[in-house]
């Protein structure tokens, strides 16, 4: 695992000369990812030819309300079930950075929107305690997360990250990317999954950054809905008595 409980402690000149070598291996790889983007944005599209309906604070949705008159539209698959009490935990994780985020994406051509299988009425509550402001609706009774492979069946069968899966959730987190071009037309141009949901994760990017690094024995052991870490509701986090 990490090397934080050994480490070689030498003179500035040689963690000068260590560093720089880093800075090479991380300039590779901010080179690799500009291409790894490029490459996901020629990926083929596929035209969305079925209807999906949702339910939002209005009421009944169309996939192209979803976009809110603009051209992109990233939905983040959301794992909260007809019945459960509050939204999974690693998703809430993820969803705690959107509304930073969707400040800018929505001055930039792009609509940010969390769905989820349970109905409407029953994850209200549970937005309000986490106080986020994001769209978030309901695909109850839609066709939707099966389509875009987030609500999958126990009879394995089933698909999962693009492979067979056979694992005992039925409910799964995901993203999809949708393009509205200007005639109406909504194709579908992005699907990830599992680690491939890292990208919407800012903690972990500083995490990364921390000599103990993320520091955990299964993805996201450690983490907790953010109203129930211990001190939550204190907001001097730092710098006081």
């Amino acid at each position: 695992m990490d090397n934080y409980h050994n480490p070689q402690v030498v003179s500035r000149s040689e963690w000068l000369a260590a560093r720089r070598q880093l800075l090479l291996h991380e300039k590779a790889l901010t080179h690799q990812r500009d291409e790894l983007s490029k490459a996901r944005r020629a990926l083929p599209w596929v035209r969305v030819d079925q209807d999906f309906s949702f339910e939002g604070p209005q009421g009944r949705m169309s996939l192209a309300d979803l976009f809110a008159g603009r051209s992109q539209l990233l939905v983040y698959h959301f794992m909260f079930a007809d019945g459960w009490d509050e939204g999974c935990g690693g998703c809430s994780f993820l969803a705690d950075h959107f509304d930073g985020a969707n400040l800018h994406l929505a001055h930039h051509d792009v609509s940010l929107v969390a769905v989820s299988r349970a109905p409407f009425a029953e994850f209200q509550g549970f937005k309000q305690r986490m106080g986020w402001k994001f769209p978030w609706v309901s695909s109850h009774g839609s066709h939707f997360n099966q389509a875009f492979g987030v609500s999958v069946s126990d009879d394995g069968n089933s698909q999962y990250n693009y492979e067979p899966y056979s694992g005992e959730e039925t409910e799964l987190p995901g993203l999809s990317v949708f393009y509205r071009d200007a005639d109406g037309t909504i194709f579908h141009t992005y699907s990830s999954y599992a680690r491939g949901l890292d990208i919407l994760v800012g903690a972990y990017n500083f995490l990364d950054l921390m000599p103990k690094g993320r520091n955990e024995e299964g993805t996201m052991d450690w983490v907790r809905h953010h109203d129930r870490y211990e001190g939550a509701s204190d907001t001097s986090h730092c710098c006081h008595d």
